[in-house]
């Protein structure tokens, strides 16, 4: 169950997600041929633990590392190892940090090096739909209107929804339903 937060809640999740968001954009620059997956995990839990937050995902149901890092083919929860990045890869980072309680999670995919057509594609399409989505994230609308809004919009450009795997809520817990 989803509770509804206070306002200072509401501002510990948001420097949560501030955090989430600088770890991003950290771990962006680091993403190119011949990186591996273990290195960018490193380099995020130093991050995160530098701004004195936790990672939320390491041990969490017995996860080893603090990201998910996903390659190619991979649709969610990859386990960061020896797996060594290569040009036109694109990699999903899954990252959730604890503040003082409350939970930050955010996913992005980037790409490595020169990456081809379709995956450029399938970049594009997803943070489009995720828009569109945001459009419907207010008063007045509900969940399923939020992901009719991306089924939507991915169907229309020709890819698909893992309907598994849409998402979650959070809070002091990492999956608030």
């Amino acid at each position: 169950m989803i509770i509804i937060k206070t306002d200072r809640e509401i501002q510990l999740m948001r420097e949560a997600g501030r955090i989430n968001a600088q770890a991003h954009e950290m771990v962006k620059k680091l993403i190119k041929p011949g990186v591996t997956t273990k290195e960018l995990d490193k380099a995020v839990e130093d991050f995160i633990r530098s701004k004195n937050a936790t990672p939320a995902f390491k041990g969490y149901h017995g996860f080893p590392a603090s990201i998910c890092a996903s390659v190619n083919e991979e649709v969610v929860h990859g386990i960061p190892g020896d797996r060594v990045l290569e040009d036109g890869d694109i990699i999903s980072i899954d990252i959730g940090t604890i503040f003082q309680g409350y939970i930050g999670d955010s996913a992005k995919t980037y790409p490595v090096g020169t990456i081809d057509h379709q995956a450029q594609r399938l970049i594009e399409v997803t943070r489009k739909s995720f828009y569109e989505g945001i459009k419907f994230a207010k008063e007045g609308y509900r969940l399923s209107d939020i992901s009719h809004a991306v089924q939507k919009c991915v169907e229309k450009e020709g890819f698909s929804v893992v309907r598994d795997f849409v998402g979650h809520g959070i809070g002091v817990n990492m999956h608030e339903d």
